[in-house]
């Protein structure tokens, strides 16, 4: 999978340390005045918060713990601010380490395969909510918080007002993790460019519809090759209709497992997941917990038109359309490209970006005016040809607090605490300023943030209306997330290298994804390794029996280049706002 890395080297790197002294409620009221503001919650209310965590924690008082999280904003506000002040106001130490999204889901994997305590807490991805509720190495939160962690549990800490509570919901009907920080790719665009009334007017000439918000992909495309061959320049600089990225590395693969393909319209219709093809192509019944296979000739959809054309364009938009390089950058590199302010638009766009692209033109930031302004807005996702209405739009990263059973429980108890101060109405609105990464509705709702939607691009409109449903993380038909995922980016970066074409990595793809499951039937099977959810994969059959079925994978379109379709932004804001 990824180079694996020794615990000692896991502790290592990018650690923060947070000590304490005389913890209680002298500090709480110095951190509540000069840094928790501003909150859901009056300053009375939070100090009683407060006290309660100063109280919750008098039998941990001393202990030193170990947490782990990627590295974005929103968690080096928690290493280097919020673990500080936890440590002050309680007297647990925190150690908040931050590495890069491989070498977390590595070091989750290892002390699951190992049951060794690397770490008292994480916060991963929901996208592992099917491995977590099958092998349950990790703790069901439900039955933690009403029975050996009840003591330890916020009574403030209201579960119903975290607005991704359903992706970290298993099979079972169990919270099996909590949202730490959420983020969509949506689609971002200059809207300065696209507001020019030159540019309009040329496109609307080329292409009989008028240039705005791409509804489908064949707007997008045209888009693309619009700014990119017909635009050319503008102010002198070289211009580009698109962005992504393409290294040879993990980075690639979730790049995919992201949605991609549910975007182009492979998935069934369902929410937050598709039933029975899910986005990764796998197979689940309705009314079973058993994945069934992959493969277009086991009813799976990982190698069926949809996807295959998803990975087509994947490839064809990145060579044609993208400035020169991007097929070498990867996840972090692509951010610092698009705000250099040559491109025009980016179908796959995340808005944990977004404090980034926020930042002040003195920093180097192209897209922002001299007032600090973005030049640019998001919006939803254009669709593929092989979508319907139903189906789930795009992908939602839900980083989310994960405990699991072989930490000791006095160190749980107290990483759960700290996992619940950082989640806390208390903390949420300032963290939620300083990552832009909502996890409530109560924040995300909040006045300061109604003061601040001007300068955010979209952002507070898109997390206020109805819409936020449609992007969901990956689901409970991926049993086993960490030996899964590994084997995607090497099949794309064989489509990206030339060595092959895209239909004939997914059929590799799906086929090596069967294989793997057909191991982990066999060893639920024998010992119940995945709870008895494991795959039981379905016999083959000609995978003209699957294609077309109602419940099966969709059929190939006679033409997968559709009329585009576009939508006026200011449109799009009153739709989104009147709710």
């Amino acid at each position: 999978m990824r180079k694996r890395i020794s615990a000692v080297a896991m502790f290592a790197a990018a650690v923060s340390f947070a000590g304490t002294a005389n913890a209680g409620m002298d500090e709480a009221k110095k951190w509540v005045e000069k840094e928790f503001q501003p909150s859901t919650l009056s300053k009375e209310e939070q100090l009683k918060e407060m006290e309660w965590f100063v109280k919750a924690a008098e039998p941990f008082k001393g202990l030193e713990i170990n947490v782990l999280s990627e590295t974005i904003p929103t968690h080096t506000y928690e290493s280097e601010t919020l673990a500080k002040a936890f440590a002050e106001i309680t007297g647990i130490k925190v150690n908040h380490q931050l590495l890069g999204e491989g070498e977390v889901v590595q070091a989750v994997q290892t002390q699951m395969q190992t049951n060794r305590n690397l770490y008292d807490g994480y916060i991963n991805d929901s996208d592992l909510i099917g491995t977590h509720s099958r092998l349950q190495s990790a703790v069901n939160l439900t039955d933690w918080m009403a029975g050996e962690g009840k003591d330890v549990t916020n009574p403030g800490l209201d579960v119903d007002d975290f607005i991704g509570k359903s992706f970290t919901t298993g099979p079972d009907g169990k919270l099996w993790q909590i949202p730490d920080q959420q983020f969509a790719n949506l689609y971002w665009f200059r809207k300065d460019w696209f507001d020019r009334k030159d540019l309009q007017e040329k496109f609307k000439a080329k292409y009989g519809y008028d240039l705005g918000v791409p509804v489908n992909w064949s707007a997008y495309e045209d888009i693309a090759e619009f700014f990119t061959n017909d635009v050319k320049e503008i102010g002198g600089v070289r211009i580009y209709g698109h962005m992504d990225y393409g290294k040879r590395a993990p980075d690639l693969g979730w790049r995919m497992t992201d949605a991609w393909l549910s975007m182009a319209g492979s998935t069934s219709p369902g929410l937050p997941n598709g039933r029975p093809i899910d986005e990764w192509g796998i197979r689940m019944e309705k009314d079973s917990c058993n994945p069934s296979g992959a493969s277009i000739t086991r009813g799976g959809g990982t190698n069926a038109p949809a996807s295959v054309f998803a990975i087509a364009k994947w490839d064809e938009w990145l060579r044609k359309y993208a400035p020169p390089g991007a097929a070498d950058y990867d996840f972090y590199q692509s951010l610092p490209a698009l705000s250099q302010g040559n491109v025009a638009q980016q179908i796959f766009w995340y808005t944990a970006f977004t404090a980034s692209m926020v930042a002040p033109k003195k920093d180097g930031n192209n897209t922002v005016d001299d007032t600090g302004k973005p030049l640019w807005r998001m919006a939803p996702s254009p669709h593929g040809p092989y979508w319907k209405e139903g189906m789930k739009l795009g992908y939602q990263d839900a980083g989310s607090w994960t405990l699991f059973r072989s930490t000791p429980v006095d160190r749980r108890k107290a990483a759960w605490l700290y996992a619940q101060f950082v989640i806390s109405k208390t903390v949420d609105v300032k963290k939620s300023h300083v990552g832009l990464t909502f996890i409530r509705d109560s924040t995300v709702n909040h006045q300061s943030f109604t003061d601040r939607a001007a300068n955010l691009g979209g952002l507070v409109e898109f997390y206020r209306s109805p819409d936020r449903v449609n992007w969901t993380p990956t689901g409970i038909n991926v049993p086993d997330y960490p030996k899964l995922a590994q084997l995607w980016w090497q099949q794309i970066g064989d489509v990206n290298s030339g060595a092959f074409t895209p239909q004939q990595a997914m059929d590799r793809l799906a086929s090596e994804m069967d294989q793997i499951m057909s191991r982990m039937e066999a060893a639920d099977k024998a010992n119940k390794t995945y709870g008895g959810c494991g795959p039981r994969l379905n016999a083959e059959k000609k995978a003209e029996d699957w294609l077309g079925a109602p419940d099966g994978p969709a059929a190939k379109l006679a033409n997968e280049k559709e009329k585009g379709q576009t939508i006026a932004y200011d449109e799009l804001i009153k739709r989104w706002t009147k709710h």
